[in-house]
């Protein structure tokens, strides 16, 4: 059975004197929780406080992005090498946010991706439509181009060494979130379309879900065969909803719906 993954994405938000708060309310609950993996994906000025809190503890540490460059003229840009240097285990590559506001195209995250795993981390690919596109009737066809561009530059077997996050951009800050059902569609089509080319992989292969998680809602969405965790927003900026949407993601590991 795969493991639930249940990783917070703090985003633009946090100071040094909320993140240790934050933090140290966290580590305590979350220890108590076995068989499900947690991260947390901070602001690049917060690494090295994050790294220092989170050693030896039972939260990874994570980056929200790199560079797809190794290095070079690219001022403000911060490489996967540099994030690797924190001992980061997670990155973030094509969040919806980094897609529509700073224009990173299909060929750009697949660029990130690879960056991330030349430097042994695990990218966190996130794929999704839009409303107007899902009113259209194509939120397949663009996952699938979102995450064959992917496959196509690193290859079906890349994935082995990665977790996909569906987020549906319309559900993301929102309040709105897709139903259980809905989220099961998608993720299985994901599942589905890896499998054409590798079952095993496919079987083995982490789909989190990632749209306006909450504490309230987590339960019937965990409890969805192909959801195997959640990429959480806004929820994981407060430590009693991030954990009870932890440990709900504890429980439905024993508890998937078929």
């Amino acid at each position: 059975m795969r493991s639930k993954l249940v990783a917070g994405n703090w985003k633009m938000n946090g100071s040094l004197a909320e993140n240790q708060a934050l933090l140290e309310a966290l580590l305590p609950a979350l220890a108590a929780l076995k068989g499900t993996e947690f991260a947390v994906c901070v602001p690049f000025p917060y690494l090295s406080q994050a790294r220092g809190l989170l050693e030896g503890q039972a939260v990874a540490l994570g980056a929200q992005d790199v560079c797809q460059f190794e290095k070079g003229a690219y001022t403000g840009a911060v490489s996967a090498a540099m994030v690797a240097d924190f001992r980061c285990r997670y990155a973030i590559v094509g969040h919806s946010e980094r897609r529509t506001v700073f224009g990173d195209t299909d060929e750009i995250v697949a660029q990130k991706f690879a960056a991330v795993l030349k430097h042994g981390m695990t990218p966190i690919l996130c794929v999704g439509e839009t409303l107007a596109e899902r009113e259209k009737g194509i939120t397949e066809k663009v996952v699938a181009r979102q995450l064959d561009v992917v496959l196509k530059h690193n290859g079906t077997a890349s994935l082995a060494k990665s977790v996909v996050a569906y987020e549906p951009v319309w559900a993301i800050g929102t309040g709105k979130n897709a139903t259980p059902d809905e989220a099961q569609a998608v993720h299985a089509y994901i599942r589905g379309r890896v499998a054409a080319v590798d079952e095993q992989l496919a079987a083995q292969l982490r789909i989190l879900y990632g749209g306006s998680v909450k504490s309230g809602n987590a339960s019937q969405l965990f409890a969805m065969a192909d959801v195997d965790g959640g990429l959480i927003g806004g929820a994981s900026l407060v430590a009693e909803e991030f954990i009870a949407i932890c440990r709900t993601a504890a429980v439905a590991r024993d508890k998937v719906t078929v």
